[in-house]
């Protein structure tokens, strides 16, 4: 039997058609951590699917009005009747349509995963025995699955970041720029910004709201942000600044964080902040990073 889809062909390790990732693997080692981690690499991400419904999945993504997916991944697990035994026969029908697949396969030690359940209180999916009987019999029936995934990884003592770094490796792909960055200027009489991870104040620097030609403008304007970074404080600021940011950055990346907003504050957030975030927004964008600019208080008349 095929799958039939619209999304062109390919042998299995080929780089045309749909590119599968099916995430499976012990219940406690990672299973939706990976999934999330997969939708940070632009991946459409289905969890819990139905084994008896991964054909239809997959002949609704080839439908012409369907969005075009060429990265799909799916989480599998034994809480799917049948699971074992209709995997091997679900592998074969994509073979048979020219589907390219991979099998990524999470583990983690019995001690590791009695730890996590206790900790969460989740119920195990064999939940019927207890617990330790339970975590040994799904190991004991995933055996075969395990054989033959493309690659297995032990979280039991991964962090979130070398769980990220081992994902990372196995797609061949690079997360050295896997940051979504977002600048915010903003005013402290109006508030800080609630999704703000990191805070700069900038009140130290000359205000343009007591220069009479200034004050009417907002930190886009030429001549305001000529006054704002012209200033020997300001340059010292956006170079310490900027250092700063690209040494963590990467450290933030490593450690699996995908957003980083960055909040940068003057009184009324309508000078200043806006001149040194723009500013800020175009040397990180040199430095090789997507950033969104958004300038909360701007219109507010400082």
């Amino acid at each position: 039997m095929r799958i039939k889809t619209n999304s062109g062909s390919g042998s299995p390790s080929g780089s045309s058609g749909v590119g599968i990732v099916i995430v499976t693997g012990v219940s406690g080692a990672g299973k939706s951590q990976a999934l999330k981690i997969l939708e940070d690499f632009g991946y459409f991400c289905v969890d819990n699917l139905p084994i008896f419904l991964v054909r239809n999945f997959l002949e609704m993504l080839g439908r012409p009005y369907a969005v075009p997916m060429n990265k799909v991944a799916m989480g599998l697990d034994i809480r799917a009747r049948s699971f074992v035994d209709e995997l091997p026969k679900v592998l074969e029908e994509l073979r048979a349509s020219l589907i390219r697949y991979r099998i990524l396969y999470l583990d983690a030690s019995v001690e590791v995963l009695l730890r996590r359940f206790s900790e969460t209180r989740h119920r195990h999916p064999l939940s019927t025995r207890a617990l330790h009987d339970a975590i040994k019999t799904e190991h004991s029936q995933m055996v075969k699955t395990r054989a033959i995934a493309d690659k297995v990884i032990d979280t039991s003592s991964l962090t979130l970041g070398e769980l990220k770094e081992a994902i990372s490796s196995f797609l061949g792909v690079s997360d050295q720029r896997e940051m979504n960055l977002a600048v915010v200027s903003f005013g402290f009489k109006y508030g800080l910004p609630i999704d703000a991870d990191l805070i700069w104040d900038v009140r130290f620097l000359p205000n343009p709201n007591y220069i009479a030609k200034l004050k009417p403008l907002s930190g886009l304007n030429t001549e305001v942000q000529q006054y704002v970074l012209k200033n020997p404080k300001a340059k010292e600021f956006m170079k310490q600044f900027v250092r700063m940011l690209t040494n963590l950055i990467p450290q933030y990346i490593k450690e699996g964080k995908s957003y980083l907003t960055l909040g940068v504050g003057c009184t009324g957030g309508r000078h200043r902040s806006v001149a040194i975030a723009h500013e800020f927004a175009a040397d990180l964008r040199h430095a090789g990073y997507s950033v969104r600019e958004f300038h909360r208080d701007a219109d507010k008349g400082g």
